[in-house]
């Protein structure tokens, strides 16, 4: 039986992944006293005597207890931005090709990919993967989040009794075109230029539309809406945790893609909607769970040789 420990489960992402793991009868889940869960020496001795760590810290914490775990054997699935772009990394969506499920297997360092970046690399990998789309292209794309992306001071934000008016409404942020996750969203595509990206988040609680738009005439392959939806469901075909839906299936919600669709679920689901002209990709998901928890638990069952979707809800 592997011994897991996760450092940081009171937060949100932490929680989600106790929950999926509390039942199953293959690990051991350390439970670190909650007075010391951030004295370094306490961690340091829990991440030693595990066999898997998760880390689900702010940046920087992420970065030390990475130091702590030098001198073991114990594999590190960290859910921060930290080191998703960092070399020696192993960046944990298993789906894109062979040899990312492959270094997810073998890796003792594996970077949990960010919600939004989930998303639109699910949608722009495969497009660079087959040489359909330049390097070059001017990308954009927007995400619609969920308010639990934003962790425990936004959730108390949006559920406190008085609140801010401007809560009601959805709220378009990282106006800078600084947001974090743009990094990793560039290197992972392996783009020329980082893509323009406007996240917004909405007064429910999670769940995650990512869209991105494309001009026909300016992909190295025309398409039609039928040849796009052919190429990713032959792209992703097999995979259980990606569904690539049928042409036209978007018409069975009235043509709306609501946020909270995938609420609850580990799976994700991809569509292709628009026209010749003006095509329109995109992912539909939890932020909590293709989007974090659950793809983390995904990675931590491939580094065990497990059922990849043992633990997880596969709801599709």
């Amino acid at each position: 039986m592997k011994k897991v420990f996760i450092d940081g489960s009171e937060g949100t992402t932490g929680l989600r992944i106790h929950q999926r793991l509390e039942s199953r009868d293959d690990i051991e889940l350390l439970k670190i006293d909650s007075e010391k869960r951030k004295d370094p020496e306490e961690i340091k001795k829990f991440i030693a005597e595990s066999d898997i760590t998760f880390l689900c810290l702010p940046d920087a914490a992420a970065r030390e207890a990475v130091t702590l775990a030098e001198g073991t054997d114990t594999v590190i699935l960290d859910t921060s931005t930290a080191h998703r772009t960092e070399p020696g990394w192993a960046y944990g969506f298993p789906e894109l090709s062979t040899e990312h499920r492959k270094a997810v297997a073998g890796s003792r360092r594996i970077a949990v990919p960010g919600c939004h970046a989930s998303g639109f690399i699910a949608l722009v990998y495969p497009l660079i993967a087959g040489n359909i789309l330049p390097r070059t292209y001017p990308l954009s794309a927007f995400s619609l989040t969920g308010y639990s992306g934003g962790g425990k001071k936004m959730i108390a934000q949006y559920e406190a009794e008085e609140r801010d008016g401007e809560l009601d409404s959805p709220r378009e942020y990282a106006l800078s075109q600084q947001h974090k996750h743009l990094k990793e969203m560039q290197a992972v595509c392996r783009l020329r230029r980082a893509p323009l990206f406007s996240p917004i988040v909405a007064d429910y609680y999670s769940g995650m539309v990512v869209s991105v738009p494309l001009y026909g005439d300016m992909l190295n392959e025309q398409w039609s809406l039928e040849e796009a939806q052919a190429y990713f469901a032959n792209y992703y075909a097999g995979e259980e945790l990606i569904r690539v839906m049928p042409f036209g299936s978007e018409e069975e919600h009235a043509s709306f893609m609501a946020g909270n669709q995938m609420q609850g679920s580990d799976a994700m689901r991809i569509y292709a909607t628009g026209n010749r002209e003006r095509l329109l990709l995109t992912a539909v998901f939890d932020n909590l769970g293709k989007g974090a928890s659950g793809a983390a638990v995904q990675c931590m069952n491939i580094v065990l040789g497990a059922e990849e979707t043992k633990g997880l809800d596969v709801r599709r």
